[in-house]
């Protein structure tokens, strides 16, 4: 199971982790996992090249791991994050919450 945790402040999105392989099919076939690779990837790479956001990121393919800081959140990092939410609840939603927990923690 992938396990995505977001973690909030007030508003702002200020970090999100992702661990753990979705197993729906083998390795090279698992759509569910490729979807959450791809969003997350993403959202990631869109708040670094798009928005005046400093990320601190850190991950591991092998144990499907990715931390991501968010160092000064503002309303575009935020839409960013709101969108792979949705995206991430709709992959959530059709392939069923055993292959991927989200946990939107306020800290």
């Amino acid at each position: 199971m992938i396990k995505v945790t977001i973690y909030k402040e007030h508003n702002d999105f200020v970090r999100i982790t992702t661990d753990g392989h979705a197993n729906f099919d083998e390795y090279g076939r698992d759509i569910v996992c490729s979807g959450v690779s791809s969003l997350v990837i993403n959202t990631i790479n869109s708040i670094d090249r798009l928005t005046d956001t400093t990320l601190n990121v850190e991950s591991n393919d092998d144990e499907g791991y990715i931390n991501c800081i968010i160092n000064n959140p503002g309303h575009d990092s935020n839409l960013l994050m709101k969108s792979l939410v949705l995206g991430l609840e709709g992959i959530r939603d059709s392939y069923s919450k055993k292959y991927l927990q989200i946990i939107i923690r306020e800290v």
